[in-house]
């Protein structure tokens, strides 16, 4: 398995691997590696000659020095992880000089008012970080298609804004959320949560779930009460938003529109750590 950690050392390598292989997939990580991420090398694999998967915790993207602190680094854990996928996948790890040449900053973007909205919210200036680095990794990487789950789902939008704007040459792939058994979505955080307070989170899907089934009957306005109120009732979960708000511009929900397509959204802060989930309301 080839680990490369300097930018020249990769993209030398993939520009000589051009003429034997004629697509490559990307999968780009901060690490923590858990069955999600793999289902995204997996597809990856499955659709590409060439597998590249980047794993780099980006400090522009926090808006919580200490929440970036505290974020795994679990790189060896990791490698044999994906090595157990496929030993022929292809990992970048490199360091923040490697990736910001001594200055750590984020680009502005504008993607159109979809940064503003829920996590653009909450957390000032993350999607310029996030902009910032995928920008970077497509061009050392080059990919044909790049991966990423629908949990993040505003960030996907993001993603595939941005390339639209800078036209970038890759196509965007948007996965369905993996789950553990008792429905939590899949993320790295996952791993600081207490076993007790990790299977009580499974609220948090089951309340998208209830989300879904009410929408079909009842407002956006209305759901979404019925959720904020819920939430006051419950020890240690502390809701920080919940909205209903259409796919492609991520605009709040105010009346229904039948040619829409609408998705709620949740983030809630337990035991100091942040969990986002999504659902699909429209399915």
């Amino acid at each position: 398995m080839l680990v490369f950690n300097q930018k020249s050392e990769l993209t030398a390598f993939l520009e000589s691997q051009t003429i034997e292989f004629k697509s490559v997939g990307f999968v780009p990580t901060m690490g923590a590696l858990h069955s999600g991420h793999l289902s995204l090398i997996q597809k990856s694999l499955e659709n590409n000659d060439l597998t590249v998967v980047s794993i780099f915790v980006n400090p522009t993207q926090f808006n919580n020095n200490d929440d970036l602190k505290k974020y795994p680094r679990t790189l060896e854990s990791d490698i044999e992880k994906i090595k157990k996928t496929n030993n022929k996948v292809i990992i970048y790890a490199p360091s923040v000089d490697d990736i910001y040449n001594n200055s750590v900053e984020s680009a502005s973007f504008n993607f159109d008012g979809i940064e503003n909205q829920m996590e653009g919210k909450h957390r000032p200036g993350h999607f310029d970080g996030v902009g910032t680095i995928v920008k970077k990794l497509f061009q050392i990487v080059n990919p044909t298609n790049a991966y990423f789950g629908k949990k993040d789902f505003q960030q996907l939008q993001i993603v595939k804004k941005m390339v639209a704007k800078e036209k970038l040459i890759v196509k965007i792939i948007g996965c369905e959320i993996l789950r553990e058994q008792n429905g939590l979505a899949m993320s790295s955080r996952n791993e600081r949560l207490s076993t007790e307070t990790r299977e009580k989170a499974s609220l948090i899907f089951q309340f998208l779930r209830k989300s879904k089934v009410l929408f079909q009957k009842k407002s956006a306005q209305e759901v979404s009460k019925f959720v904020i109120e819920s939430f006051k009732n419950i020890n240690k979960f502390d809701l920080e938003y919940f909205e209903i708000c259409d796919e492609e511009k991520l605009l709040p929900c105010l009346k229904k529109n039948k040619l829409k397509k609408y998705r709620a959204f949740i983030a809630v802060n337990v035991e100091g750590i942040r969990l986002i989930d999504n659902i699909s309301l429209t399915k």
